[in-house]
């Protein structure tokens, strides 16, 4: 994606997996998307900046990202990230995640 993000997908029928690398200082800019998304850190600490929030999330904590909400993400400490939307990323499939790159 970039040199702070690199990511992985797997997409079924219903859901999308994605494996997210991220590095320390990296920001996902603020976006939304039709998709519930649950996001799983394995590894590291991440910030969900989310209607006037923010939630940091460590290792073994896990995050929900309800459908249509801006939010956006800054990187502590490198991190590990699962996340799993539901249904399939279709802009994902399409190439429209220009927000990552």
């Amino acid at each position: 994606m970039n040199p702070s993000v690199v990511r992985q997908v797997l997409h079924g029928q219903n859901i999308t997996i994605a494996r997210l690398e991220l590095k320390k200082g990296a920001v996902v800019p603020e976006h939304h998307h039709v998709n519930e998304q649950i996001a799983n850190v394995l590894e590291g600490v991440i910030v969900f900046h989310i209607e006037g929030q923010e939630i940091t999330v460590g290792p073994g904590e896990s995050m929900v990202v309800p459908p249509n909400v801006p939010h956006k993400v800054t990187v502590v400490e490198d991190a590990v990230v699962y996340d799993v939307f539901s249904p399939i990323r279709e802009d994902w499939l399409r190439g429209d995640d220009a927000y990552l790159r």
